[in-house]
Parts: C-alpha cells; sequence; structure tokens
C-alpha cells in the first residue's frame, strides 16, 4: 500500500507536485503517538542519527580527554555547511587529538554555503575534508580511535572497532538489529543500516528523554543534547533549517536531517522521538513535515517554524508563485 501524500507544491492554483512519505512519532516504550504510512518499513537513516553516532565520543572519555567543549560537540553531530568556523573547529578537534585532516576519510566538499564556497573559490584555494559536511562526525570519530589506541586506518570500514562501538548504541536505542546485509555505504562513507522508522523514533524518544538509559549514557545523552540547544550553529549553519528549527524550540526539541528526505528529532520534555522519510527524498517535504510537526507538538505559534511550515515557492526573481504546504488531513489526530 503506498504511502500517503504528506506534502503539496502548487503553483498558481494547481497541485503541481505531490511528496509521499511515513511520519512516526513513538514514546521511549516504543509506543505510537502518532503516525501516518508505512513506519515499519526499513529506511537509511543517513546523517539524521548524527546525535546517536556521537555517544561513543563521550562515553568513551575522548571529548574530555582532548578538552571539547559545546561548540565541538555539536559539530560531531553535524551536517554543516563548510563555513569558516565549521572547518576550523574541525581541524582544532584533529589537532587536540594529534591528527590533521589527512586523516579524515569524508572526502573533499564545495561548502553548501554559498557565499563561504565563493569566498573559497576567491582566493583561489579548493575545497579539502574540512569543508565536508560530515568533517565534524568524522573528527569525533578519529579522536574515539586515538583515544582508545584504535588505529587510525579503516576507521570507516563496518568492522572497524570506532564503527562496532557506534552500531552497539544505534541497536541499543533504537532495539532494531543493524544487519550486515542491511548495510549501505554513506554519502561520507561510514556504514548506514535500513532499520524502521518506527525503531528510529523510539531510539531519540529514548535518547532525548533518557528513560530507561544507563547513568553514563544517559549523562552522555544529555551532553550531546546540551550542546545542540547552546550551539545550533554548528549542527547545520546560516539560514539552514536544522538550526533555525533548534533556535526557535528554545531548548525544546532537536531535530536533525539526513540525505533522501529523512529527518529524526526528540522533544525531551514531551518524551516523543520523531523520524520522517518522505519517498522521493525531497529534502523540502521532510522540512515542511517536520516544521508542522514541531509546531503542533510545541504547542506555540511560532512565526520562524511558521516560515518554514509553509513556505513560498519562488522564481528567479524571487516572486511568489506558489507554496510547499502540508497535505490536508496529514496531521489529523496528533495532540500534543
Amino acid at each position: 500500500m503506498a504511502n500517503p501524500v504528506l506534502v503539496e507544491v502548487t503553483r498558481g492554483s494547481r497541485v503541481e507536485s505531490r511528496h509521499r512519505g511515513a511520519i512516526a512519532v513513538f514514546d521511549a516504550d516504543g509506543r505510537s503517538v502518532f503516525s501516518a504510512g508505512n513506519v515499519d518499513e526499513a529506511i537509511y537513516p543517513r546523517s539524521a542519527v548524527k546525535a546517536l553516532q556521537a555517544l561513543p565520543l563521550i562515553e568513551s572519555g575522548a571529548a574530555d580527554t582532548f578538552g571539547y567543549g559545546e561548540c565541538e560537540l555539536a559539530l560531531a553531530q553535524a551536517s554543516h555547511g563548510g563555513e569558516p568556523d565549521h572547518a576550523a573547529t574541525a581541524a582544532a578537534m584533529l589537532h587536540a587529538a594529534g591528527l590533521d585532516k589527512s586523516t579524515l576519510q569524508c572526502g573533499s566538499q564545495w561548502p553548501s554555503h554559498s557565499a563561504s564556497a565563493a569566498a573559497l573559490s576567491a582566493a583561489g584555494d579548493k575545497p579539502s575534508a574540512l569543508h565536508n559536511n560530515c568533517s565534524g562526525k568524522h573528527a569525533g570519530f578519529l579522536a574515539v580511535a586515538r583515544h582508545n589506541g584504535f588505529l587510525i586506518e579503516g576507521y570507516v570500514k563496518p568492522d572497524h572497532p570506532v564503527q562496532r562501538l557506534v552500531r552497539d548504541v544505534l541497536e541499543s536505542l533504537t532495539g532494531a538489529a543493524h544487519l550486515a546485509d542491511e548495510c549501505g555505504v554513506d554519502g561520507c562513507s561510514i556504514p548506514t543500516y535500513a532499520v524502521p522508522l518506527s525503531a528510529l523514533a523510539t531510539g531519540f524518544a529514548r535518547f532525548g528523554s533518557r528513560r530507561g538509559l544507563a547513568p553514563d549514557r544517559a549523562a552522555a545523552a544529555r551532553r550531546i543534547f546540551a550542546a545542540a540547544i547552546a550551539e545550533p550553529f554548528y549542527i547545520a549553519g546560516t539560514g539552514r533549517f536544522c538550526s533555525e528549527a533548534i533556535t526557535a524550540m528554545n531548548g525544546d526539541a532537536l531535530v536533525k536531517t539526513g540525505a533522501e528526505g529523512v529527518f529524526c528529532g526528540t522533544m525531551p520534555d514531551a518524551g516523543f522521538g520523531i523520524a520522517i522519510k518522505c519517498d522521493d527524498g525531497a529534502s523540502r517535504a521532510a522540512e515542511t513535515v517536520m516544521a508542522n510537526l514541531l509546531l503542533v507538538l510545541g504547542r506555540q505559534d511560532n512565526a520562524a517554524l511558521r516560515r518554514w511550515a509553509n513556505p513560498p515557492l519562488l522564481n528567479r526573481r524571487d516572486i511568489p508563485i506558489g507554496e510547499i504546504r502540508l497535505a490536508e488531513g496529514v496531521l489529523a489526530g496528533l495532540r500534543p
């Protein structure tokens, strides 16, 4: 059975495009608070689980050994825009661990932040792995390897001790087996495992609420969440949804995008975890769904979120020619 239409895109008076997908809002006990579509189908969460992947950085003691503060812990869970402060913080993380950018295996990438890319080009420079949106996460993985005396080489491979630590965390929080035959390779070369949206939402509910977590893991989860709330710029960057939504929620939520129309998030006080997948991989649709969920679950009329919940469709002259909107009835029955 096809997933429902979650988002419509209009041009003039007509709906021109429709984005189908699924939504899971679950609590820490694995109970559904709200769902739409097939939330039991396994999907690749991609970068949406970076907050969970960062837990070994604290649990291993590496973050404290190398003196990482909130900016570094935020960057370790980021998909950043490659702005100068992003790249510099990733470099500082590596330097503290006695490493440099040559050890990063995420690949070089032009900054997605257009002004930063233009400045880099104007200076006659080329992008490095530090500009890769995942450089903070990789710097964190390398810090764990260095702190624990693991080999640096091959830290992105599924059988490397760092990736085994990460997989164990993901399995423990989501309750879903991360199987070798469900393992793909992410854009930054680390493993990504297909698991159900329901499991991802449950995992983020546990991460945010810290219900059922051992004391050390609960303390690590609290620090990862607090870093994102304190330094949202380092989660994504200037004008990007994750940074703006975290800021708008004023400490009530952490949200994180993943490639191909995936989003995960947590609202600790409510005890909810959220997971979204748009079938066609459209980020514009996933952002619209997440913004609307936060407006309803956050029980507030937030102007910053409303801008993302129903953005205008603009042409090349920035003239509004339509809108991106939640399809009628998608969140019917959802209560905060």
